[in-house]
C-alpha cells in the first residue's frame, strides 16, 4: 500500500543537491508527483509531494541523515489526496499581479481573496530592477481556484479592490480545466 507525503529539504546551495535527493528517494521507491525546486539567496529548497509505500516512510530520516549531517534540514508531513479532491470542480484561473514592490502587497492579495473564500493553489513571487530607473519592482503569479457559489462580478472585484488596496496592477486569466 502506497501513502503520501509532503517532503521538504532546505539548506546551503550547491552543485548535485537534485540529483542526490532524488537518488535517495528513488532508493526508497518513492514516486516525485509534484514538485517546487529552487535557490533563495544562498539557500536551495525543496518542496515535493511524493507517493511512496507505507513502509518506506520510516526509513526518510535515515536515508537522509547524510544530508542533515551537512546541514539541511528535512521535514515530512502526512497528507490527504482526498482534501485535494475538494477543490477539484472549482474554476481555477491564473493571476498575475505588477507594481513597485513595498510591503504588504502578498498579504493584501490573499486577505482579499481569503475574504471570498478563494483558495490559493500556487504563488510564486520576484522582484526585479526596473532597466531604465532601477525602482524595485514585484510581479507575483499565481492560480487560485474560486467557490462554484461565487459569482463571476463579486470575486473579480474582491481582486480589483485587493489590487487597488496594494498599489498594483492585477490581471485573471481562466485556465481550461
Amino acid at each position: 500500500m502506497t501513502t503520501d507525503i509532503v517532503f521538504t529539504l532546505t539548506g546551503a546551495d550547491r552543485v548535485g543537491v537534485v540529483q542526490e535527493v532524488t537518488s535517495i528517494l528513488l532508493g526508497l521507491d518513492a514516486n516525485i508527483e509534484t514538485s517546487r525546486m529552487v535557490r533563495l539567496g544562498g539557500e536551495f529548497a525543496v518542496l515535493m509531494l511524493l507517493c511512496l509505500p507505507e513502509e518506506n516512510v520510516a526509513r526518510i530520516e535515515g536515508a537522509f541523515a547524510g544530508l542533515a549531517e551537512r546541514g539541511f534540514r528535512i521535514t515530512t508531513s502526512d497528507t490527504d489526496r482526498r482534501a485535494y479532491e475538494t477543490h477539484i470542480e472549482w474554476p481555477t484561473y491564473r493571476i498575475e499581479v505588477q507594481g513597485a514592490d513595498h510591503e504588504g502587497i502578498i498579504h493584501e492579495i490573499s486577505q482579499g481573496l481569503a475574504r471570498r473564500g478563494i483558495t490559493i493553489e500556487s504563488v510564486e513571487t520576484s522582484t526585479t530592477d526596473a532597466p531604465m530607473s532601477g525602482t524595485h519592482l514585484f510581479s507575483m503569479t499565481g492560480i487560485i481556484a474560486i467557490p462554484p457559489s461565487l459569482s463571476e462580478e463579486d470575486w473579480a472585484e474582491a481582486l480589483a479592490s485587493a489590487g487597488q488596496a496594494a498599489g498594483v496592477d492585477v490581471t485573471a486569466i481562466a485556465i481550461d480545466g
